[in-house]
């Protein structure tokens, strides 16, 4: 399955707590797409959020933020990884 990081924007002030409850959204229904969301990350700063995700397509990483309330079209597949 391909690994996937895509990045939000318009999060400036947001907190853990509205970054947990948008994760919540995308796991609720992240199944029906075939993704799985890992993590996720906020500058509350900078506004950006930031996701890594595994599943079929970007497309359908995209699908499920849409439909979770936080669309985003900044998605990218990562097939290159280090430790």
């Amino acid at each position: 399955m391909a690994k996937f990081m895509d990045v939000h924007s318009g999060f400036v002030g947001a907190t853990e707590k509205q970054l947990q409850e948008a994760h919540d959204r995308d796991l609720a229904i992240e199944k029906d797409e075939g993704v799985h969301f890992e993590r996720a990350w906020l500058d509350p700063d900078s506004g950006k959020v930031f996701c890594l995700s595994s599943g079929p397509s970007k497309e359908a990483v995209m699908r499920v933020h849409e439909r979770a309330g936080h669309a985003t079209a900044e998605v990218y597949e990562v097939p290159v990884e280090v430790a």
